[in-house]
């Protein structure tokens, strides 16, 4: 595979800082799809101690090959100082979705 699919995942405490990444990653092509979550409980370390916090997810679907374009623009926009920016490799999923996908973002088929 030339062109692997990845799984983005990062998490803010704003749901409309995610809307506007995930807007920005698909008018750039940098993304598929984005989906955010509802709410979810987050337990962390974080300056020495252990906090806890409401939060939201957004999935981001993109290819491996735009990973460092999209953490740019995770970090850029962010209202986190250290964001969590996580890639996973998507290993498995329908030659139809792969196609989809890679029309998408403008890559390779």
């Amino acid at each position: 595979m030339r062109n692997p699919l990845l799984l983005v995942l990062t998490t803010s405490d704003d749901r409309a800082v995610l809307e506007k990444i995930a807007g920005r990653l698909v008018a750039l092509r940098l993304a598929g799809c984005c989906q955010i979550s509802s709410p979810i409980t987050s337990v962390y370390r974080w300056e020495g101690g252990v906090d806890q916090s409401q939060e939201f997810e957004c999935r981001i679907k993109t290819t491996a090959c735009r990973f460092a374009a999209v953490a740019d623009e995770i970090q850029r926009l962010h209202n986190y100082d250290v964001p969590q920016i996580v890639g996973q490799p998507i290993e498995h999923c329908s030659a139809a979705y792969r196609k989809w996908l890679l029309s998408a973002v403008g890559g390779e088929t």
